[in-house]
């Protein structure tokens, strides 16, 4: 990716009113703006100067402190100038645009969304997992999350990383010598261990690649969806998870009629609740005197965007009345559940059924006996979802992989599992051995930018906000 080397500012703030506010300038030389803004003043790298904020007339705009990086100590990398004032977003967007007219003739301009961070990349102070880490931090929901972006932004992500390259590095030196030098006809599998430091860098990426899937959850979460019969208690779930009245509940079949979405928190891990209209079809049979009216235009609509959601789910609950058991209707329903996706069947209403909050553990599904509207047996689920989402409370660190990364690790690890197969035909197939640990480490560089696309970088930049 090739560099832009004219100076940027922004507000480095977020938006509306506080106390504070910051303008941040940066560029490899920045004295001509200083200059033009502060006249001779000279500053002292990392030191904080307190001084009146003045338009080209002179007139105050404000007071506050100004802050001087020199290159290349700075968060870019670059010459840095922050202009710390009072947060009001009239006094900051006044300061800003005298910012852009003293720096006018050196080409000055406002910042890209993510162009600080990014810049900070292409210099190397930070490598692209921690750049993504910055944003990570910034939009952390839960203290978990917080955590686990800052486990990656200190570099701990990258140094596993690093580390398993390392490995697979040594690996592809003593078997492309081994090519180099066929007249030695050397068993280089059984002399240099190839298989053994194959199989302990396999299970190092499978250790990695769990911790990164489990931080990866506590970034996106999981998709969460409540299926089933109309009125068999999917809206008052809802809200027991929720522990608030979200979703309407009335003993009207059908008051549900779009999804309703919830964020909640269990250990720190966000889940997305949906909850969905539900499912019955104009065709559908009375059973135990129950009375099916012919579905309106609204409701189908909302019948349709309930499968869609299903499609999507990462994990469905199946909500039945426990207090009448399963019908043909409620098994129509499994009979549409997308393969893979787990299932977890709630037998709401055991105040009326007399049952007792419990988990089974079935052939087809677990299932949970518990009562929403009595809120009893809600942690037997929440426990349930928790596994499901695989969190173990085990002390180690998380890192807060993106998609991306999984998938980086995902291909490496199937690299890996070619490697072994050729490892397998001893010499026969050491070209292709080599070639597979080549690009085992292809797929691991892209997580940290050593090998990456300028289309994938303009892309993961652009999400960041303005100023970062």
């Amino acid at each position: 990716m090739k560099q832009d080397s004219t100076p940027i500012a922004a507000i480095a703030t977020a938006p509306g009113r506080g106390g504070i506010g910051v303008v941040r300038i940066s560029g490899k030389d920045l004295s001509a703006i200083v200059s033009a803004l502060f006249g001779a003043t000279q500053f002292k790298p990392r030191h904080a100067t307190y001084l009146p904020f003045t338009q080209s007339d002179g007139s105050i705009i404000d007071q506050g402190l100004v802050l001087y990086f020199n290159a290349p100590h700075s968060y870019t990398g670059e010459e840095i100038l922050e202009l710390q004032g009072h947060g009001g977003p009239v006094v900051m967007q006044m300061l800003l645009a005298r910012c852009l007219e003293a720096g006018k003739d050196a080409g000055l301009r406002l910042a890209q969304p993510g162009e600080f961070t990014q810049r900070a990349f292409m210099n190397d102070k930070l490598d692209l997992a921690q750049a993504e880490a910055v944003s990570d931090l910034i939009e952390a929901s839960t203290e978990a999350a917080a955590k686990s972006a800052s486990q990656s932004l200190s570099g701990a992500f990258s140094k596993v990383i690093n580390e398993l390259v390392e490995k697979v590095v040594h690996l592809r030196m003593l078997v492309e010598a081994t090519l180099d030098f066929p007249e030695e006809e050397i068993d280089f599998l059984e002399k240099s261990d190839a298989r053994g430091q194959l199989t302990r860098i396999q299970e190092a990426l499978q250790k990695v690649f769990a911790q990164a899937a489990q931080g990866a959850l506590l970034r996106s979460g999981l998709n969460v969806v409540l299926a089933g019969l109309p009125n068999v208690g999917k809206s008052s779930l809802l809200n027991a998870l929720a522990g608030d009245d979200i979703a309407i509940v009335t003993p009207i079949a059908g008051t549900t009629r779009d999804k309703v979405t919830e964020t909640i928190h269990i250990e720190g891990i966000p889940l997305n609740i949906i909850d969905t209209a539900g499912i019955r079809h104009d065709h559908d049979e009375p059973e135990y005197g129950e009375h099916i009216d012919t579905i309106d235009a609204v409701e189908r609509i909302g019948i349709e965007r309930t499968w869609a959601e299903v499609q999507k789910a990462d994990v469905i609950l199946h909500l039945l009345d426990a207090n009448r058991g399963p019908t043909r209707a409620d098994e129509s329903i499994v009979e549409r559940f997308p393969d893979g996706v787990p299932v977890i069947r709630i037998w709401n209403k055991i105040d009326l059924s007399g049952h007792h909050a419990s988990v089974d553990e079935m052939e087809d599904a677990t299932h949970i006996y518990l009562s929403a509207q009595e809120h009893v047996g809600m942690d037997l689920l929440r426990q349930e979802l928790l596994r499901i989402a695989g969190w173990q409370q085990t002390g180690e660190s998380l890192y807060l992989a993106r998609e991306r990364h999984l998938i980086a690790l995902k291909q490496a690890y199937e690299h890996l599992e070619n490697a072994a197969s050729f490892a397998a035909q001893n010499d026969q197939s050491l070209d292709l051995f080599a070639e597979e640990l080549r690009l085992t480490q292809d797929r691991l560089n892209s997580i940290t930018g050593e090998f990456t696309s300028d289309d994938l970088l303009g892309v993961i930049f652009s999400r960041f906000c303005i100023g970062k």
